[in-house]
């Protein structure tokens, strides 16, 4: 499964799933409020455009096909330093892209039509 259409992808165990905009933790959902409270104010600079624009983004292939490919070895336990480091920094980002994702859907909304 790829990131490309709703931001979904497979993560290695024990580590945060993000399944359509929503952030799932095993363990603490302590960086979700403070992810939220970093993105919060940069949503309230979207219009109804731009909501629509970020709503339709999309990962390029080929970087979704590199998530699967690492997501497969994180979860054999055969990343390299360099590869898990790379993995998390693509995590991060998917992360920030999904919950900006939501806000732009929530804007949209609770927008007048």
């Amino acid at each position: 499964m790829g990131i490309s259409k709703h931001l979904t992808f497979k993560r290695a165990p024990c580590r945060r799933l993000l399944i359509e905009g929503s952030a799932h933790d095993n363990t603490s959902m302590s960086a979700v409020p403070v992810l939220d409270g970093l993105i919060e104010p940069l949503s309230r600079c979207l219009d109804s455009e731009s909501s629509r624009r970020v709503i339709e983004f999309q990962i390029d292939p080929s970087i979704d096909e590199r998530m699967t490919i690492m997501a497969e070895r994180a979860n054999e336990g055969l990343l390299t330093p360099d590869e898990h480091a790379e993995y998390e920094a693509l995590i991060n980002a998917a992360d920030f892209i999904s919950i900006l994702k939501l806000k732009a859907r929530q804007h949209l909304n609770s927008s007048p039509q």
